[in-house]
């Protein structure tokens, strides 16, 4: 359905529905990661609006916080605080203008060589694991609530028709939080002090990151697997409004926007952003699928950015009821590597396989650390880095050794 056919009033409602689809995972990564979600909000509607912008005003996708970036930003918070995690976010910016100048130069093929299924498999596997720590801890301080907002998600999830379905969400932090209240569970002082109206810090309290090289360099392998699902994220989408995004305006272009919506979540503070596939399941069931109407949820997210009770209610959520969701939400990241895997038909019977997979997901679960010098880096980005050296110096076998393994 093209948006031009609708009066701007339905245009409005339904870009501020899609807002809604991804308003719980794009509010949940700040609150874990210890950032004003007011910030986020912000920095989800102005990368949306740079996106379109470098992509010329014709791919409909909605730019939200990552999740694959959560344990890099808490591990890196440790080592160098919060300014010095946010500053690194500029690798990860980095690492979207080189493979968009790549695929400009080379094409796709390129990246497919450097990162196959066999490597981002393990490392999304590895993204959802590496939570399941924080997960629990956060639900334990109260397992009435997590079990709450997590039985009611899963209902969602389950048994949810339509629109219902993509913000399970959304309805398991409502569900969990108004249990919360009833149990006298939530300070509301914060909300009662707050303003009606207040600009989010990342413009309040604006000033430009520090830059230092260790962050930098500890985010940019965090950052391939997230590039691999823009790529397939792109794809859908173009399936789902019948257009081929990657020839016009061109794959090079859409990774160009998300380096630089990243580049400005840098800037301001925020989590890195990412393409957001609720939203295009969102579109699916609709059937509106013109960029204009993300811009309109784009604009709602700075309109509800700059709304200081909003921000200030989110952050009094128990965080039992946001653990409760993380032990669905994580453990589903660890099943997407897993159905990559399954997906790409990737045979494990083949020892070269075996032997990625295993020492990728080892060297993660496990607290690989590499130093020299002041500089260390560990977890997702070091698996990950792993994972691609063993894939481009390993001899490849043929796939019928694997099948005639299997077969003995």
């Amino acid at each position: 359905m093209n948006t031009t056919n609708l009066s701007p009033f339905r245009r409005t409602v339904v870009g501020v529905q899609f807002l809604f689809v991804a308003f719980g995972a794009t509010v949940l990564v700040p609150l874990l990661v210890g950032l004003d979600p007011a910030t986020a909000l912000f920095t989800a509607g102005l990368g949306t609006f740079i996106f379109h912008l470098v992509t010329k005003g014709k791919v409909p996708i909605f730019l939200g916080s990552s999740f694959a970036f959560i344990a890099p930003i808490i591990a890196a918070t440790k080592q160098w605080g919060q300014a010095g995690a946010l500053a690194g976010i500029i690798g990860v910016s980095l690492v979207y203008f080189i493979m968009s100048a790549l695929i400009k130069w080379q094409g796709k093929k390129l990246l497919d060589k450097l990162f196959p299924p066999i490597v981002i498999g393990p490392v999304i596997i590895l993204i959802g694991l590496s939570l399941s720590t924080s997960a629990v801890d956060m639900a334990k301080t109260n397992w009435l609530l997590a079990a709450i907002s997590l039985t009611v998600a899963i209902l969602v999830l389950s048994l949810g028709r339509g629109l219902i379905k993509l913000v399970p969400v959304v309805c398991g932090i409502v569900a969990g939080y108004i249990v919360a209240v009833c149990m006298g569970d939530v300070d509301f002082s914060k909300v009662a002090a707050a303003p009606w109206i207040a600009l989010p810090p990342a413009l309040s309290d604006f000033h430009l990151p520090q830059f230092a090289w260790e962050p930098f360099l500890y985010m940019i392998p965090v950052a391939i697997a997230p590039v691999i699902e823009h790529i397939g994220d792109v794809y859908v989408v173009g399936a789902v409004a019948d257009k081929d995004f990657v020839k016009e305006p061109g794959l090079h272009r859409t990774m160009l926007g998300d380096g630089l919506a990243c580049l400005a979540a840098c800037i301001f503070g925020g989590p890195p952003v990412t393409t957001y596939s609720e939203v295009t399941g969102a579109m699916s069931i609709t059937k509106i699928t013109h960029p204009q109407v993300i811009r309109i949820a784009a604009a709602t997210a700075i309109v509800f950015s700059v709304i200081g009770k909003l921000s200030a209610l989110l952050q009094s959520i128990p965080s039992a009821v946001l653990g409760g969701i993380m032990l669905l939400l994580f453990g589903t990241i660890a099943s997407v590597g897993i159905q990559n895997l399954i997906q790409h038909k990737v045979n494990l019977n083949i020892t070269r396989n075996t032997i990625i997979i295993s020492v990728t997901l080892t060297m993660g679960i496990g607290g690989a650390v590499l130093s020299w010098g002041d500089f260390a880096i560990s977890g997702i980005g070091l698996s990950a880095m792993v994972g691609m050296v063993l894939n481009l110096l390993l001899p490849k076998e043929n796939e019928n050794d694997g099948n005639a393994k299997a077969d003995e």
